[in-house]
């Protein structure tokens, strides 16, 4: 069997526009998701969907995102849109609201500390 010498892998050539996409601009991770090859209504509840059911398309729609190239860059697209529906980057609209919710206290709360050390850093 021949064996091809081993190609290094090229970080530096990976364009920048790798982060999430603004809503106006279609980032080009969206063409290297692995949902693009799947059934859409995975990633999506129909309407009265029974809970078992959902429950179970869901855990189907993470097992696709997790080993999805662009599972970070989709994740942190549906946090910044906000994307109200449907899996996106491995979590359900109710997950990312919760890790919304952690993001912004974390926020409150660095934003907290550097004014205390501000403070103290004037007084001293």
């Amino acid at each position: 069997m021949l064996q091809l010498p081993h190609q290094p892998l090229q970080v530096a050539a990976v364009p920048p526009q790798r982060s999430p996409a603004r809503e106006d601009q279609a980032g080009p991770w969206h063409s290297e998701a692995v949902c693009r090859r799947d059934e859409a209504g995975l990633f999506f509840a129909p309407s009265k969907e029974p809970t078992a059911a959902r429950l179970a398309r869901e855990e189907a729609a993470k097992r696709v995102c997790a080993r999805c190239p662009v599972m970070v860059e989709c994740r942190e697209h549906a946090l910044l849109q906000p994307e109200p529906y449907g899996v996106w980057g491995g979590l359900t609209a109710a997950e990312r609201r919760v890790a919304l919710a952690r993001r912004r206290r974390r926020e409150v709360e660095l934003r907290k500390a550097a004014s205390a050390g501000e403070r103290i850093a004037a007084a001293g």
